[in-house]
């Protein structure tokens, strides 16, 4: 057979790359889907665990607002969740007992927040708030209809609660998104006192590498590393709250006084 002249040399070299990569790229989208796939199947059992766990009585009540990465989707245990470690670090910094009701829901948009979860935080009289919602709505984007959602949200807040940025995404398209979202959170947090806690910066921090380090196997949820990142950018803010509102003589009313559900 006659050489390959190097033109036609090159093409089939370009042609080979080209059909490995499309390849390892087909590789890849189902080792992704089925890692999601995977993380979908604990959706059930992180929700039971909090459930169960928001039964336990303690002195004083922990309450969170959130989706997915209240959960701890992505965590190698669901008390692994910022929420888990965030509710350690007021027992610890207390000597107190905690209660932790999550009433997140995984894939919840701030307009699903409204409509399923502060029904159920009206009945309750909760010591500690925690916000993180909106990252959902970037998928599908909406200006005003997350503006909306998050003025409902922050009006039914006590003064005390702490609202969290939404994230770093790290991708141009959905950052420009994400600016505008904690552009309009930061106003309408300043309009009700409330403090914002700084998480699209601390999870910018570590840059695009962090995904091969905070990030889970779906690419999206955080991991083990990525959550305790998530409870770093609420502690100032929590143990300043903690340490101003509960010292060592101040003494919560029990819940049965304050008929909490």
């Amino acid at each position: 057979m006659r050489k390959l002249t190097s033109g036609i040399r090159s093409l089939v070299i370009t042609a080979g790359i080209g059909v490995a990569a499309g390849m390892r790229l087909r590789s890849f989208r189902e080792r992704l889907a089925a890692d999601s796939a995977a993380l979908n199947d604990t959706l059930p059992v992180h929700s039971l665990w909090w459930r169960t766990h928001a039964k336990e009585r303690g002195e004083l009540l922990y309450v969170a607002i959130g989706d997915s990465a209240a959960q701890g989707i992505g965590a190698s245990h669901p008390g692994n969740s910022y929420v888990g470690i965030l509710a350690d670090q007021v027992r610890v910094a207390t000597g107190r007992t905690v209660r932790v009701i999550n009433l997140s829901v995984s894939g919840a948009t701030v307009r699903l927040a409204v409509q399923d979860q502060l029904p159920r935080f009206a009945r309750l009289s909760p010591d500690l708030v925690t916000v993180a919602i909106g990252a959902n709505d970037i998928a599908d984007w909406d200006a005003a209809v997350f503006e909306t959602g998050i003025r409902r949200v922050f009006e039914a807040l006590p003064s005390h609660a702490l609202v969290a940025e939404l994230p770093c995404f790290h991708l141009p398209a959905a950052e420009r998104k994400v600016a505008e979202a904690n552009r309009i959170l930061h106003i309408v947090a300043a309009e009700r006192g409330l403090t914002v806690v700084p998480l699209h910066a601390v999870t910018k921090r570590p840059g695009m590498r962090s995904v091969a380090t905070h990030v889970a196997k779906d690419l999206f949820h955080p991991n083990d590393r990525g959550y305790q990142v998530w409870a770093d950018a609420f502690r100032p803010s929590l143990t300043a709250s903690v340490e101003q509102r509960f010292t060592p003589t101040d003494t919560p009313e029990p819940e049965s006084v304050r008929g909490r559900g």
